[in-house]
């Protein structure tokens, strides 16, 4: 096989809608009641068709890590919170 269906081959599949993934580096949102967490520079696997993100177990595990309070946040920022009923 030539290096292109090499790659192909290998490609993971999105589980949502089947399109090829690629390896970057992606930015995980976690919200649970009260609590929100944005985590950057986490590496992934992409879909270059939906953009559905995917993480290895090791990266999963290091998030639960995140979500536990086991690291201090690089920075804090200050987000608007919209009432979208209250405005209909």
């Amino acid at each position: 096989m030539g290096q292109m269906q090499d790659k192909e081959v290998n490609a993971m599949k999105c589980v949502f809608c089947g399109g090829n993934a690629v390896k970057s580096m992606a930015t995980f949102t976690y919200d649970e009641d009260e609590k929100h967490l944005i985590i950057e520079h986490v590496p992934a696997e992409v879909c270059t068709r939906c953009g559905e993100k995917m993480y290895s177990p090791e990266v999963t595990d290091e998030l639960l890590r995140f979500a536990g309070n086991e690291f201090k946040p690089a920075r804090k920022i200050e987000v608007p919170v919209y009432d979208f009923a209250a405005n209909q």
